[in-house]
């Protein structure tokens, strides 16, 4: 019998769990060990900001938030890679990419603390970059858009979209990447595999060995990284990136890493899934491993990290209260901004909501 086509799914990792590297061919960004210490000090701001919202939400100073505790290294990974034209479809935890490109955290906060005005973000490049997406996929499409608008306009641009391992199961993102493959447009789809869809194990999620191998059926270039392990996120995306920029096609990249906490503050991940798994997960995470890679180089150690968490503390303590001083928006708003003009309907009852106010109610 004759084959038609083989195809097999590359693994990349530089750093183990402990630290030590694997590999002898470090990409370029990862031999400036200053670089290297910068991402690692953003990886550790996100880990002090994600333990603050979850404070904030349990002293109902917060809606429901969506954790990033584990993350770290994919999300910083992802963001780091990228050029300040490309642009950046998230769901709704991938702080860590944000950060890094101009969003604030009190933006954040007003976002989940139901302010739609945290979606504005004011530093660039994060202004041109998509709000956050609670619908799961339906970000992979606005990238998609994206991306074919980019190739019409001749512009060396490249989408990225970041979704999880229970969203990549979505006609929205099977929609987005196939056509990114029929049409060749630059766009990098980033599979974020965290092990859980809320209580859903990634075991009956799909039977495909890898996630990554999604993107074949599309024919977009497909691997599997350590998501653990930033330096192996960042290679995979510049290159990525890079094919993408010189018209190359887009690609699919599984992140493999683990949600260390709760889906979100509005769930106890203690119901479905055990103690142990949890604890080994934790044995792998991000943080340590390149800690130890940094002080293994000799530019890193305890002094330095207790000094720039009492910097984080003091930016979070900063950004908290900009939140929380923050004038709240007429009742009104939320008609005068759902749609460009305002139906009957809505109007009349913005007439309404608008006279209650006034007599004081």
């Amino acid at each position: 019998m004759s084959i038609a086509a083989k195809f097999e799914i590359e693994y990349l990792q530089y750093l183990d769990a402990e630290g030590k590297q694997v590999r002898d061919d470090l990409p370029e960004f990862a031999k400036n060990l200053d670089h290297m210490v910068e991402l690692y000090k953003l990886m550790l701001s996100t880990r002090v900001f994600d333990a603050k919202s979850v404070a904030l939400q349990r002293t109902g100073k917060l809606g429901t938030y969506a954790s990033c505790l584990g993350h770290e290294a994919a999300h910083v990974g992802i963001g780091s890679a990228m050029k300040p034209e490309d642009v950046l479809a998230v769901s709704y935890r991938e702080y860590g990419a944000q950060l890094y490109r101009g969003v604030q955290p009190r933006e954040v906060y007003m976002y989940w603390g139901g302010d739609e005005r945290g979606n504005d973000y004011q530093n660039e490049p994060a202004r041109h970059d998509f709000a956050w997406s609670v619908p799961i996929a339906t970000q992979c499409l606005h990238a998609a858009g994206s991306a074919l608008a980019f190739k019409i306009r001749g512009e060396k641009r490249v989408a990225v979209c970041t979704i999880g391992d229970g969203g990549s199961s979505k006609g929205d993102f099977y929609g987005a990447i196939n056509i990114a493959g029929a049409q060749n447009l630059p766009m990098v789809a980033v599979i974020v595999n965290n092990q859980w869809a809320i209580s859903v194990p990634r075991k009956i999620q799909s039977g495909a060995p890898t996630l990554a191998q999604k993107g074949i059926a599309a024919g977009l270039y497909c691997i599997q990284v350590d998501g653990n392990d930033i330096i192996a996120v960042r290679k995979a995306m510049e290159d990525a990136l890079e094919r993408a920029r010189n018209g190359e096609g887009g690609s699919v990249i599984e992140a493999v890493t683990y949600r260390l906490g709760d889906h979100t503050t509005a769930d106890d991940a203690r119901r479905y899934r055990g103690e142990q798994e949890v604890k080994d997960a934790w044995a792998k995470e991000p943080m340590k491993r390149l800690r130890n890679w940094l002080v293994a180089k000799k530019v890193w150690d305890d002094q330095k990290e207790e000094a720039w968490k009492a910097e984080c503390d003091e930016w979070m303590d900063n950004e908290v209260n900009a939140y929380l001083e923050t004038k709240t928006q007429p009742v009104t708003a939320m008609f005068d901004y759902t749609f460009a003009e305002v139906p009957a309907d809505l109007a009349k009852q913005r007439d309404l909501v608008l006279s209650y106010e006034n007599k004081g109610h």
